[in-house]
């Protein structure tokens, strides 16, 4: 399995041009970060965009948080794997998810009636994949997005672990024991480094929305305990278990505690009131995370 530390950044590039990430990626990889996870919407291509920022850097490795299963078919994305980690070294996971249906029926135009038989059926189809190129030297580290207890069996049976999105610490540890000892539980985490209790949480909500209005995350929210209004109204008991903010030592506290939960790694997302890159936060963060 790919060593990726025990924390690490997830940081959505794509509103920035190409130049301008393989410079932001090569900083991060001297700040040490050992991982950055990327996203995949309507943008550009996760292994395309994977593949330069490896080729910008010497030691950091690179992860798809997640790339959807539904933009290419299963071989495609075996193969693709196989071929970034065979040209750079072993440094990129392939983190897979199912999406959501506002993705995947309205924008994609796929059907997403079943989901969890999707991917079972794509990860079932990867492992059976012809690939007739150079392999790399270990086999492709593979997560799935996973919050609900079928989906994180399903990583524990069918791939190296998980990626929980979006989730308060108990998840974490619900992810934990679902999977077992031995399999990666790499936890995203949003965090807002402003200690004023007002602007710090107006920050959080207003990244907050999009997602409490999605099915799948709502839908897991309410199974770990929170009501439908403190969904809707995305209220402070929300904001504050979804999204640590405050001091770099609230950062970390909040870190520390889905270690202790059973994550092996963290995957923290930098918020800002802003469309800048977080780049003073990440080198704030970088000596109290890493060290």
């Amino acid at each position: 399995m790919i060593e990726i530390g025990t924390v690490g950044l997830w940081q959505g590039l794509d509103a920035y041009p190409a130049a301008i990430v393989r410079d932001t990626v090569a900083e991060l990889d001297e700040q040490g970060w050992p991982c950055l996870w990327i996203p995949e919407t309507v943008a550009r291509d996760p292994f395309v965009t994977a593949s330069f920022m490896l080729d910008a850097t010497s030691d950091m490795k690179v992860a798809t948080g997640i790339a959807s299963i539904w933009a290419r078919d299963a071989m495609t994305t075996a193969n693709a794997a196989k071929t970034i980690n065979e040209a750079y070294d072993g440094r990129f996971l392939l983190g897979l998810g199912a999406s959501h249906h506002t993705l995947t029926e309205w924008v994609r135009k796929h059907d997403y009636s079943k989901p969890f038989t999707a991917m079972r059926t794509y990860l079932e189809r990867m492992q059976a994949s012809m690939f007739k190129g150079v392999e790399p030297s270990e086999p492709t580290t593979t997560v799935i997005a996973a919050l609900g207890p079928k989906m994180l069996a399903l990583g524990a049976e069918m791939t190296d672990g998980v990626h929980p999105y979006f989730v308060p610490v108990e998840h974490t540890a619900i992810a934990r024991e679902a999977v077992g000892p031995d399999k990666m539980v790499a936890t995203e985490q949003m965090v807002v480094l402003d200690a004023d209790p007002s602007s710090a949480r107006a920050t959080a909500r207003k990244h907050m929305k999009v997602y409490t209005g999605l099915p799948n995350y709502a839908n897991n929210l309410l199974r770990l305990g929170f009501t439908e209004d403190e969904i809707t109204n995305i209220d402070d008991r929300l904001v504050d278990a979804i999204v640590a903010w405050g001091s770099v030592d609230d950062i970390a506290a909040r870190v520390r505690a889905h270690q202790d939960a059973g994550a092996s790694h963290v995957c923290v997302q930098v918020l800002r009131p802003d469309r800048e890159l977080p780049t003073t936060e990440w080198r704030e963060l970088a000596p109290a995370l890493l060290g």
